[in-house]
């Protein structure tokens, strides 16, 4: 059975939206290993409608230029949306998860193949989370207050117990953990 795994950038307050705005300043080399480490376990990406038309407009026109756009535009890409259509899905190898989606990802996580990676899609990770969907979380959290915009865990409306598999602090102060459902 495949694994869904989730990668989001945090900051210390739980902010997971829009971390262009301030995770630049954090990156590193060792965060880029890691990254790159999770992408050759992964052979599909899982996201939502917002992460979606972001990664679209800004990995599709880079085609190879860099690890990140050659993965994200040679791997098959599932948005979950109720506002889409197919029509709209104007980046190579994209399907749309609509309707019964719980039981379309149980599918997906039931069929052959690696790892389906969740970039970002905050919204999605938390509803993932919830419905018991998710194997695993890797998050990066900078260490920086963010101030303003959603929160990972905003609303889940029940104690998801997590287990602590990794951690590792970054020479940036960005610290690295990836959890599990306990």
């Amino acid at each position: 059975m495949r694994e869904i795994a989730a990668g989001l950038f945090m900051s210390l307050d739980g902010v997971a939206e829009r971390p262009d705005r301030w995770m630049g300043q954090y990156w590193s080399d060792e965060m880029s290993e890691g990254i790159a480490e999770s992408l050759a376990a992964s052979d599909a990406i899982l996201m939502g409608k917002d992460t979606y038309l972001a990664f679209e407009e800004m990995w599709k026109p880079q085609g190879d230029s860099n690890p990140m756009a050659t993965f994200l535009n040679g791997t098959h890409k599932y948005v979950v949306s109720s506002t889409l259509d197919e029509a709209s899905l104007t980046w190579p190898d994209t399907s749309l998860i609509t309707g019964d989606i719980a039981g379309e990802i149980t599918r997906l996580k039931e069929g052959p193949g690696k790892t389906i990676r969740v970039p970002g899609s905050p919204k999605l990770v938390q509803w993932l989370l919830a419905e018991g969907l998710l194997d695993e979380l890797a998050l990066n959290i900078m260490p920086l207050v963010a101030g303003e915009g959603a929160k990972l865990f905003d609303g889940t409306g029940k104690e998801i117990p997590l287990k602590l598999t990794r951690a590792n602090a970054l020479k940036t102060g960005v610290i690295g953990a990836v959890y599990t459902r306990a």
